[in-house]
């Protein structure tokens, strides 16, 4: 390969037709961290809105290029866009800067010598979390704690049985409850992260699963006995209440009759006439911390 991409920047940006896309939230992408040092021509870059995650990227990207080679990398501008001009300076770099649908853009041409990749290349790597005890990823949803929703939702779960799913596993922690049920018979973890997936291979070390880097949306499991999930309620950095009711909506279709779902979700996310809509009985379990959690049987 010579030229890549990194998410998928706004068509007015125009990237080169032949990028090989590398975007972790892609399934079946390539893997940035496994380009060759200066090997790239080109590299167009949809910059991550989190820093660890956004100058781990950036310097990945700039060690895969060759000397010469030409760095294109846009944000909007209220999610880490007005910051990019600094970071690359702060490689030793001078980017152009310029302004364009509602992002911040900087171009330049590598030089030989870039600075402080090694570092920014650890800080954004994958590592075992103190504290947390697991390997996560800068990046990965809620990546250094457990977050508030999950941890309800596992506080709530009862001993689960059969052959169940973890839909938007990130790195396994609502798993690995669920598997402390010696009922559970197999389970399938899904998430659209692929550092989310291979930190789940590290963290969950157990014969009854089978990890998927995919969209939930469009596994084709059925006749589950269980389900268990914090569903996404963002895209592209926006809130968007039609990813938890389409993930709703996909759990009732991998369910067996009479299987169940459990789902935790911010309180005021209006999930309650979709669950009814599609479970036979819905039952309210804990609201608690700004998050509520729902039993639904199908």
């Amino acid at each position: 390969m010579t030229s890549i991409l990194y998410g998928r920047p706004p068509a007015v940006f125009d990237p080169p037709a032949d990028a090989v896309q590398t975007s972790p939230l892609i399934p079946g992408s390539a893997d940035l961290a496994e380009v060759s040092a200066g090997s790239l021509d080109a590299a167009t870059i949809l910059a991550p809105p989190g820093v660890l995650e956004r100058r781990y990227v950036l310097a990945l990207a700039l060690q895969a290029l060759k000397p010469g080679g030409r760095l294109d990398v846009m944000a909007p501008k209220l999610k880490g866009g007005s910051r990019l001009g600094k970071e690359l300076r702060e490689f030793g770099l001078e980017p152009v800067e310029s302004a364009k649908a509602h992002h911040r853009r900087c171009e330049l041409v590598r030089p030989r010598d870039v600075t402080g990749l090694d570092a920014a290349i650890e800080a954004g790597a994958a590592r075992r979390v103190p504290g947390l005890d697991a390997w996560s990823q800068p990046g990965v949803f809620g990546w250094d704690r457990i977050d508030g929703g999950t941890a309800l939702l596992a506080a709530s779960l009862p001993a689960l049985k059969g052959a169940g799913a973890d839909l938007g596993c990130g790195f396994g922690a609502l798993s690995t409850v669920a598997l402390a049920s010696p009922a559970v018979t197999s389970l399938d973890m899904i998430d659209l992260d692929r550092r989310a997936v291979e930190c789940a291979r590290r963290n969950v070390e157990d014969p009854r699963v089978r990890l998927h880097w995919a969209d939930a949306r469009t596994m084709d499991l059925t006749e589950l006995n269980f389900v268990v999930m914090n569903p996404p309620f963002h895209d592209g950095g926006a809130e968007d209440k039609a990813l938890g009711q389409a993930f709703i909506r996909k759990a009732a279709a991998m369910l067996k009759k009479g299987g169940v779902l459990w789902m935790v979700a911010n309180r005021h996310l209006p999930y309650e006439a979709e669950l009814n809509a599609a479970f036979a009985r819905v039952r309210p379990v804990a609201d608690k911390g700004g998050y509520k959690v729902f039993e639904a049987v199908k």
